[in-house]
C-alpha cells in the first residue's frame, strides 16, 4: 500500500507514520449505526465521535459535548457542545470564505445529533443499535450548541451507553446523498478520515488535519498519518505477518500461536521479548456454563448438583493449561473483574471432596445412581468443556459433550432447547447492570437475554431498585448483593473472566488497553526502526 507517494523511497520514509493491523473478521459497514461487531467498532471509532467518550479506566469524559448537567431526578441530560468540531471535508458541504472555517466542511450542531438519533430509531434503517434509545422519552436540539435527552425513568448507566459508536454524529446532507452507500462513503468527525476501501482486501484511513482534540501539551491529535487495515481471515497467517514485522499489532491469544509466543505461565518467550511488547488487562467478558432452569431434567433442577459442578473443576489449572495463564479464574460471581460490583469471595473455589459429597447426596435423594448431563458447546470451546468433563468424572458425574455450530447454539439458547450449555457475555456498556439483566425475570429469552430463565422475586426487587438509585456506592452494593444471590442459586457456572491481550512492536507507543477492548489510535506514535 503506497499511502503517500508513488515512489517507494518516499513511502518507506513515512512508514513509521502508518499504523498497520489485520482484521480477520471482515468489516460489514463503516456506518456507525451498524457498528455491532468489534471489527466494525474498531474501524468506525477512528472515523466518528459522539457526545461523550470513555477513557481506559472506563470513566466517561467529554467529547463533542464539552459539559453536561443531569437534572429532573436523573432523567434529563443537557449537553453543551464544542464549537470547533468539523465534519470531514466533502464537496457537498460547499466552500466557505470564512477564515476560521476549513473549506468544504461545516461545524457540528445540536441538530446533527437530533438527526442522528432519529435515524438510529428509524425502523426503515433497521439499526441493530436502536435499543440504546429504548429508555429515552424524547430528545431535541434546544439551540445550535445545546442538545437535551429526557429518559422515561432514571438509568444511572446511561452516560456509558452514550459512548457506544451507535450514538455517533453523522451529517444529514451526506446521508441523504449516499443513502445506504454511506456504509462505504463515511463522513464523520473522528481523528482519521476515510480514504479507500477494497472490501475484504484493504482499508485505508488518513489523518484528519481538522481534528479538535489535543494532547496534554496542546499538540493536535492524531500523531499518525494513516491507518492501514488488511483482511487475512486466518489468525495463524495474521500472527506470521506480525512476526515478520508487516503489521504492528495483534489482539487476542489464539491456540494456533499461543505456545509460539508465550510460556506456559503467560510470559513472552525470549525470541520475542526483544522486539515485542505484551499488554494485558481485564476484559468485560465472562465465559460461563449455564443451566436452563425451566428444564424438566432432574439433574438440572438439583441445586446440589449445580453446586457440585461449580466446585468440581480447577479454574486456575484450566487457565494455565488451556490459555497459557491468560484469563482470570472465575471464583467470584457473574460480574467480571474490572467492573464495580465484582466480588471475588461470592463464588466457588475448587473443592473436589465437597463436590463428591454433593453428588453422593444427589444419588441418595433421587435414586439416580449414574447421573449424567449433556453439555452443549461449539468447537471453539471444546477443549474447555473436555477439561471440565474429565474433572467432573472424578466426582461421580458423567458429562456428555454435544458440539454444534455457533448459529445453532445461539438459536437453541434463545428458545430453551438446550438444558446445559456454554455461553459468554461481553458488556454492551461498562456497567454491572448489563450483566445482571441476564437474570431479570422480565428478560426471559427469546424476548430478552435471560437464557437461563432464572426467576427470583428478591433479585427482581433489587434489580428494579438499582435503576432508581442515583448514589453510585449504594448502587454498587446492590449489584454485589444481586450477584451473590445468583451464585447462591447457581443457575450458571462461571469459568473465567477474559483478559485483553495485545502484542505490539516495541517502536509503537501510546497504544493503551481497556476493559471494553476498544482500539484507540488517536494517541499512538511509531518511531523509525533502526537498520
Amino acid at each position: 500500500m503506497v499511502l503517500f507517494s508513488c515512489t517507494s523511497n518516499q513511502s518507506t520514509s513515512k512508514d513509521h507514520l502508518v499504523f498497520r493491523y489485520n482484521e480477520h473478521k471482515n468489516i460489514g459497514s463503516l456506518d456507525p449505526a451498524f457498528s455491532k461487531d468489534l471489527a466494525d467498532i474498531w474501524a468506525t471509532h477512528q472515523l466518528f465521535n459522539g457526545l461523550v467518550q470513555m477513557d481506559d479506566q472506563l470513566n466517561v469524559k467529554p467529547c463533542i459535548a464539552k459539559s453536561w448537567t443531569i437534572t429532573d431526578s436523573a432523567k434529563t441530560y443537557t449537553f453543551t457542545l464544542r464549537d470547533d468540531v468539523f465534519f470531514h471535508k466533502h464537496e457537498l458541504f460547499g466552500v466557505s470564505n470564512s477564515s476560521n472555517k476549513p473549506d468544504s466542511t461545516r461545524t457540528v450542531r445540536a441538530s446533527d445529533f437530533e438527526y442522528s438519533f432519529n435515524r438510529l430509531k428509524d425502523k426503515a434503517i433497521a439499526s441493530p443499535g436502536s435499543w440504546v434509545l429504548n429508555k429515552v422519552e424524547n430528545f431535541s436540539a434546544l439551540n445550535d450548541s445545546t442538545f437535551q435527552i429526557k429518559l422515561k425513568q432514571a438509568f444511572p448507566a446511561y452516560l456509558g451507553l452514550l459512548t457506544m459508536k451507535y450514538c455517533s454524529v453523522v451529517p444529514k446532507e451526506i446521508i441523504e446523498h449516499y443513502g445506504t452507500n454511506f456504509r462505504s462513503h463515511p463522513i464523520g468527525t473522528g481523528p482519521f478520515k476515510f480514504k479507500r476501501w477494497e472490501e475484504n482486501l484493504k482499508l485505508i484511513f488518513r489523518r484528519n488535519d481538522n481534528y479538535f482534540e489535543t494532547d496534554d501539551t496542546e499538540r493536535q491529535l492524531p500523531y499518525l498519518e494513516a491507518v492501514a487495515i488488511t483482511f487475512l481471515p486466518d489468525k495463524q497467517s495474521e500472527f506470521l505477518q506480525f512476526a515478520q514485522g508487516n503489521i504492528d499489532f495483534v489482539s487476542g491469544l489464539d491456540s494456533s500461536y499461543k505456545d509460539e509466543i508465550l510460556t506456559s505461565i503467560g510470559q513472552l518467550k525470549p525470541n520475542y521479548s526483544n522486539d515485542v511488547k505484551m499488554i494485558r488487562g481485564p476484559y468485560l467478558n465472562t465465559e460461563y456454563l449455564a443451566f436452563y432452569m425451566d428444564s424438566e431434567i432432574t439433574p438440572i433442577q438439583s441445586l446440589k448438583l449445580r453446586k457440585a459442578i461449580n466446585l468440581g473443576f480447577d479454574r486456575q489449572k484450566m487457565m494455565t493449561y488451556l490459555r497459557n495463564g491468560i484469563g482470570i479464574p472465575a471464583n467470584g460471581g457473574f460480574i467480571p473483574k474490572g467492573l464495580p460490583g465484582y466480588d471475588a469471595t461470592i463464588g466457588f473455589e475448587y473443592n473436589p471432596d465437597l463436590a463428591k459429597q454433593l453428588i453422593t447426596e444427589f444419588k441418595t435423594e433421587t435414586g439416580i445412581l449414574n447421573p449424567e448431563i449433556t453439555l452443549t458447546t461449539t468447537s471453539n470451546y471444546l477443549s474447555f468443556c473436555e477439561f471440565i468433563q474429565r474433572e467432573l468424572q472424578k466426582t461421580g458425574l458423567a458429562v456428555t459433550i454435544d458440539v454444534i455450530p455457533p448459529s445453532s447454539l445461539k438459536d437453541a439458547k434463545a428458545n430453551g432447547h438446550v438444558d446445559f450449555f456454554r455461553a459468554s457475555w461481553i458488556a454492551d456498556y461498562p456497567d454491572a447492570e448489563n450483566y445482571l439483566s441476564l437474570f431479570y425475570s422480565k428478560n426471559f429469552a427469546p424476548k430478552g437475554p435471560n437464557y437461563t430463565h432464572f426467576n427470583h422475586a428478591e433479585f427482581d426487587k433489587m434489580y428494579e431498585a438499582a435503576y432508581l438509585e442515583t448514589d453510585s456506592e449504594k448502587r454498587i452494593t446492590l449489584y454485589t448483593k444481586m450477584d451473590s444471590l445468583i451464585m447462591a442459586s447457581a443457575p450458571i457456572v462461571p469459568m473465567f473472566y477474559d483478559e485483553v491481550v495485545r502484542f505490539t512492536r516495541k517502536n509503537v507507543t501510546g497504544l493503551g488497553i481497556n476493559a471494553t477492548n476498544l482500539l484507540e489510535l488517536k494517541s499512538v506514535k511509531k518511531t523509525k526502526l533502526k537498520n
